[in-house]
């Protein structure tokens, strides 16, 4: 099974973490292979089988990996017990400082974030594309991590694979909203191929969030979720195909007890 880590978040003392490829599963078809997404049409019992799997790279493989409804918002739940496949919260992050906790980010395209604080042992992980990124998921997963001990000069960040600039082209009013927050935001846009279109940096839209809370490292994985088939599931590919459904990646970190 192949997995990317960050080295902000690699070697820590006391968690694990891991940015999962599409490699590793059971599933078939559109699905290849470790497909983690209990909302996709994949066969249920190959996404359980697929989530085990992960939950045992992690060296916790009795643990149920815990993921949410992702709703693009910037809700986030604070957990201390595993939560049911069937009882998943509409959110898009969630914080722990509960050991033997998995906390999984599901994405295909969107940012997985994840963040730990080892001093105060809590670590919280966090969906971010552009809609949440925009909407303040991340300030959000970082005050509810602040209200469980940890502070920003100690938390460490590390942002996963997800779209790159060069495959992210968006349309002539995309920009309008990021503007309106913050005027230097047109840095994040570059002009695309297509006439009145602009190419978005969501990496880099996201690592200068988390650079104004000011922690303690922030890293980016240098990766193209979209542009690597053999390696990532892509919402944007799958749509540029035609295909009727796609796999989801999983992001996950976990306090070990």
């Amino acid at each position: 099974m192949s997995l990317v880590t960050l080295g902000s978040l690699n070697g820590l003392d006391g968690m694990r973490h891991a940015f999962f490829t599409r490699q590793g599963g059971v599933s078939t078809g559109l699905y290849a292979s470790l497909n983690c997404g209990l909302g996709s049409r994949d066969a249920p019992e190959a996404v359980l089988e697929n989530r085990r799997r992960a939950a045992a790279m992690l060296d916790f493989p009795d643990a149920a990996i815990s993921t949410l409804y992702q709703v693009h918002g910037d809700a986030v739940v604070e957990l201390e017990t595993p939560l049911a496949a069937d009882a998943r919260p509409q959110a898009d992050a969630f914080v722990s400082k509960t050991p033997g906790v998995v906390l999984g980010i599901l994405s295909a395209d969107c940012a997985p974030v994840l963040f730990c604080d080892p001093q105060a042992r809590v670590v919280g992980a966090a969906h971010a594309g552009w809609k949440g990124a925009l909407g303040g998921v991340l300030e959000a997963t970082l005050r509810a991590m602040a209200k469980l001990g940890a502070a920003p000069e100690r938390i460490r960040a590390a942002i996963g694979p997800c779209i790159a600039q060069k495959s992210y082209e968006v349309g002539a009013a995309f920009p309008d909203p990021f503007l309106a927050k913050d005027e230097t935001a047109k840095r994040f846009f570059a002009p695309a191929p297509a006439a009145g279109k602009f190419l978005f940096d969501l990496p880099g839209y996201i690592e200068a969030r988390l650079a104004q809370a000011e922690l303690a490292s922030v890293e980016t994985a240098n990766e193209d979720t979209c542009a690597q088939d053999e390696k990532f599931f892509s919402y944007r590919r799958s749509c540029r195909r035609g295909e009727p459904d796609y796999g989801r990646g999983l992001s996950a970190i976990v306090l070990e007890p």
